[in-house]
């Protein structure tokens, strides 16, 4: 009896303890414990590490801004505080010297020519910088931490200074980085999948003293000069007009040999507008300029790979991700059916063995299914000005 006694007091103490813990992280959270989401947990387990850190295994087990950023908001939606907070660490310490209220995190970071690990280009990337913000500002609202909020406005500021520019004819916009985007006073390169209208609805609410209005009132016209056929280009240049153009290492050759295309940077474009509120400002109106692609996948199998400005296809054969991206502005355009078709196709390449999408489980696949699927399955929603509705929540 007194082995039993024993055995029931230790086991009375674990429970208690552990309720204990469940409290505080409630109090501290002012929420329930991580929702599971399956494909956000096969994520995890192939592409982030112990650390926190974020690894492309398909080039060369770099780790990028943008994946960092792109993990916090998955961990956010699924309530994956310990993840969150590593994620944040490891990106202070290794993007960022080790202070993310001084700087913006380097975009590139991995394994240099002389064998170190370290950061690869300082240039920071603003799309990141956008979205890392937004996860800030978001956790601090729905975790009920003012020092996340409080960064996220504090990065938000940093992008203000260094990555937003005035361009005449056509407004405020986007730099996609502070430095080697504005090669002459009357060019801009710009990227139009880096300002995802829901972050920046976002950041106006947080911090309505800065740029972020004036970015969305740009955005539409940004939208229509990078889409002159119905589907939006990779890169645009702005100065006189929105045209498209070749990437930033093209145009620093010189030359003018290159053939414009709409490919793995637009195809976020379709994502994020799919994905806003329709109230969002400039949403509607951007959707607008994108029936190229709405006409094409009335009977196209899948989205295309590569489309130049003119609409000609050079590559119909755009990965599972492809497909994802596309399924939201599908959805929000009222094609169902094509988008049905997308879905149907995306759960087909489901790999048994791994719960990712694709054989070959690519990397940029995966984070494209992990926007489109967890909108698709409600597991987040954006309200008009780019709040988040969690199903935790």
């Amino acid at each position: 009896m007194l082995g039993v006694r024993k055995g029931w007091r230790a086991c009375f103490r674990r429970t208690a303890a552990a309720a204990i813990a469940c409290v505080t992280l409630l109090s501290q959270t002012g929420c329930r414990a991580e929702v599971p989401w399956p494909l956000w947990q096969a994520y995890r387990a192939k592409f982030v590490d112990a650390s926190g850190r974020v690894i492309d295994h398909d080039a060369n087990d770099h780790t990028t801004s943008e994946g960092m950023a792109y993990g916090m908001f998955f961990a956010l939606v699924t309530n994956d505080r310990p993840t969150f907070d590593k994620m944040l660490r490891w990106t202070e310490d290794n993007l960022a010297g080790g202070d993310l209220t001084a700087r913006l995190p380097a975009w590139n970071w991995g394994k240099s020519p002389d064998g170190q690990w370290k950061t690869l280009d300082a240039n920071s990337a603003a799309d990141a910088d956008l979205w890392m913000a937004y996860d800030l500002v978001e956790a601090g609202r729905l975790w009920k931490d003012d020092r996340l909020a409080k960064l996220g406005t504090v990065l938000a500021s940093h992008i203000a200074q260094s990555e937003v520019a005035l361009v005449p004819g056509l407004g405020t916009v986007l730099l996609p980085g502070p430095q080697g985007f504005h090669p002459d006073p009357n060019t801009f390169i710009l990227n139009p999948s880096y300002t995802p209208p829901q972050v920046v609805a976002r950041l106006r609410v947080d911090s309505p003293q800065g740029p972020w209005t004036s970015l969305l009132e740009s955005y539409p016209m940004l939208i229509q000069g990078s889409s002159p056929a119905g589907y939006v280009m990779d890169w645009v240049t702005a100065g006189s007009g929105v045209h498209p153009s070749g990437t930033p290492a093209q145009l620093a050759t010189g030359k003018n040999d290159f053939t414009p295309v709409g490919a793995y940077e637009a195809i976020r474009v379709y994502l994020w507008l799919g994905m806003s509120d329709k109230n969002t400002a400039g949403v509607s109106e951007s959707l607008g300029y994108l029936q190229g692609m709405g006409r094409y996948m009335q009977t196209a199998p899948t989205p295309p790979l590569q489309v130049d400005s003119a609409g000609k296809i050079l590559n119909p054969e755009g990965t599972v991700g492809f497909s994802a991206a596309v399924i939201p502005y599908l959805v929000t355009t009222g094609r169902m059916s094509q988008a049905k078709a997308q879905n149907d196709r995306l759960t087909a390449s489901k790999d048994g063995a791994t719960s990712l999408y694709g054989h070959s489980a690519l990397y940029y696949d995966q984070n494209l299914a992990l926007f489109a699927t967890g909108w698709e399955e409600g597991r987040f929603r954006f309200d008009r000005d780019g709040r988040l509705k969690l199903k935790w929540k």
